[in-house]
C-alpha cells in the first residue's frame, strides 16, 4: 500500500498537490532522522545489556543503523522499479559524506591521524568506489560484481572486528547496564517504533521525492544524488556536529569512512539482488556521479595517507568541489544542457 496516497486520502487532500508533497516529504526526512536517532539509542542498549562488547557494538550495530536510512531509501526504490534514485542516494550519500559533513569537519577542526588507523580503511572505500565505477562502464552491475563487492563489504567487517579485539578487552563495563524488566520493555519499544519511522519515511522520501522530480522537471537521478543524499545523511551530519563540539574529529572521520563503505558495499548490491541480479546504472550515475564521488575520496584518503593528518586545504577543496557539482547538476538540468 502506498503510504503516501493513504495519508492523502486520510487528509482529503490530492496527492500530486505540491504542497502536499512537500510537507510528506519533509515529514519523511523526518521520520528517518528522529527514527535514526532513537534506534541507534535502543540497539545500542540492548546490545550492551545482553553482554556483547562495546567494539563490536561500534563495529556493526551503529554502523549499520547509520547506514539504515540510504539502506531502505535505495532497496524501496529498487523495489518500486526507480534505479536511478537508488543508485543516486547511495552514492551521492558517500559524496555528501565526504565532499560536505567530512569537509565541514576538517575546516573546523583538522586531525592527526595515525596512518595505521586510517590506511586500510581509506584504501578500502577508494577501492570500493573504484570498483563501482569500473563495473558501471556498461551501465549495469550485475550478479558476480554485486557478489565482489560483498566480498568487500565482508573484508570490512572482519578487519574492523579484529582490529576492535585488539585494541580493547572485555572488560566489566562493556557487559553493559543491569537490566530491569521495565527496561527492556521500554528500550525494545523504542528499537521497533525507531525501525518503523524509518521505513514509513524512506517510503515517503521515495514516493514524494519522485513527485517531486516529475513537478519540476528534474531527474530522479538528481533528486536522488542530492536532496535525498542529503536528506539520510542527516545522522553522520549530526554525529560530526557532535564530534566538533566534543572535539572528537576522529569519532567523525571513523564513523563517516565507515559508513561510507557500507553504503558503497552493501546498499547497491543489495538493489541489484532486489531488481533481479541486474542494476541498471544511468548515464549520470556512471559518467558524473561516481567520478567525482572517486575524486573526493581520493582527495580526502591520499594525502593524508602520506602527511598524516587532514588539513583544511583538504576540507575547503572538497567542499569547493561538491558545491560545484551540485551547481553543475542543478543549473545544467533545469537549462536541459546535461547530455545524460
Amino acid at each position: 500500500m502506498n503510504i503516501s496516497a493513504a495519508l492523502a486520502g486520510f487528509l482529503n487532500l490530492a496527492s500530486d498537490n505540491l504542497i502536499y508533497v512537500i510537507i510528506m516529504f519533509l515529514i519523511g526526512l523526518v521520520l528517518i532522522v528522529k527514527g535514526g536517532d532513537v534506534f541507534v539509542d535502543a540497539a545500542t542498549w540492548i546490545a550492551e545489556a545482553t553482554g556483547i562488547p562495546k567494539f563490536i557494538i561500534g563495529a556493526t550495530i551503529v554502523s549499520f543503523a547509520t547506514t539504515l536510512p540510504e539502506l531502505l531509501v535505495s532497496a524501496i526504490a529498487a523495489t518500486k522499479g526507480q534505479a536511478d534514485m537508488a543508485i543516486g542516494n547511495a552514492v551521492g550519500s558517500v559524496t555528501a559524506n565526504v565532499g560536505l559533513i567530512m569537509s565541514i569537519s576538517v575546516m573546523c577542526m583538522p586531525a592527526v591521524v595515525k596512518r595505521k588507523e586510517i590506511a586500510f580503511k581509506g584504501s578500502l572505500m577508494i577501492l570500493a568506489v573504484a570498483c563501482l565505477f569500473a563495473f558501471s562502464s556498461n551501465l549495469s552491475l550485475n550478479l558476480w560484481q554485486s557478489a565482489m563487492m560483498i566480498a568487500i563489504f565482508a573484508v570490512f567487517m572482519v578487519e574492523n572486528l579484529i582490529s576492535g579485539k585488539k585494541s580493547m578487552g572485555i572488560t566489566e563495563e562493556d557487559r553493559g547496564p543491569k537490566a530491569t524488566g521495565k527496561d527492556v520493555a521500554i528500550n525494545v519499544v523504542k528499537f521497533l517504533i525507531g525501525a518503523v519511522a524509518i521505513a514509513v519515511g524512506a517510503d515517503l522520501l521515495v514516493d514524494d521525492g519522485t513527485i517531486l522530480a516529475t513537478k519540476m522537471g528534474v531527474s530522479e537521478a538528481i533528486i536522488g544524488v542530492t536532496i535525498i543524499a542529503i536528506g539520510t545523511s542527516l545522522p553522520e551530519l549530526v554525529t560530526t556536529i557532535t564530534a566538533i563540539v566534543k572535539k572528537q574529529s576522529d569519532l567523525s572521520i571513523g564513523n563517516i569512512i565507515g559508513a561510507n563503505i557500507i553504503d558503497l558495499t552493501m546498499i547497491l548490491p543489495i538493489c541489484a539482488f532486489i531488481s533481479g541480479g541486474a542494476l541498471p546504472v544511468g548515464k549520470q550515475s556512471a559518467y558524473l556521479d561516481m567520478p567525482i564521488c572517486l575524486v573526493v575520496i581520493a582527495i580526502a584518503i591520499i594525502p593524508t595517507l602520506i602527511q598524516k593528518k587532514l588539513s583544511r586545504w583538504q576540507g575547503a577543496l572538497m567542499v569547493c568541489i561538491y558545491i560545484g557539482y551540485v551547481a553543475v547538476l542543478v543549473t545544467n538540468s533545469s537549462m536541459g544542457y546535461l547530455p545524460f
